[in-house]
């Protein structure tokens, strides 16, 4: 059934950082939020998937071998795959996600913010 999802009020549910919570799905697509608070993202590439960081509320810097591009809040930044990267945010981010239900969180990288499932939202 669809309803409508309100993504501030998503945020206020939870309070951890680094674990992406599923508030929708979308043609085999995660719609996810996630917030970031320190400097925990190890490099890492997805081989297979592309990734995109849409930020909602904050300043994310996302940090490629070659380029940094810094996000601000109502932007959003498409990481191709193959292409190793980490994110970095500026004090309290809050993310929004798009990802393929199969994508490894951090790659084939381990640790400590790697998750192996995904924790569902009850909205």
């Amino acid at each position: 059934m669809s309803k409508v999802i309100n993504i501030n009020k998503c945020f206020e549910l939870f309070e951890d950082t680094f674990s992406p919570k599923v508030v929708g799905e979308l043609n085999d697509q995660l719609v996810m939020v996630v917030t970031l608070a320190g400097d925990k993202v190890p490099w890492h590439v997805h081989e297979n998937e592309d990734e995109m960081f849409f930020v909602i509320d904050g300043v994310l810097e996302v940090q490629e071998k070659d380029s940094i591009t810094t996000l601000n809040s109502g932007e959003f930044y498409i990481v191709k795959r193959g292409i190793e990267h980490r994110v970095v945010p500026t004090g309290h981010v809050k993310l929004l996600l798009f990802e393929p239900s199969s994508i490894e969180h951090t790659g084939s990288v381990k640790s400590e913010i790697t998750r192996r499932q995904f924790e569902y939202l009850k909205i």
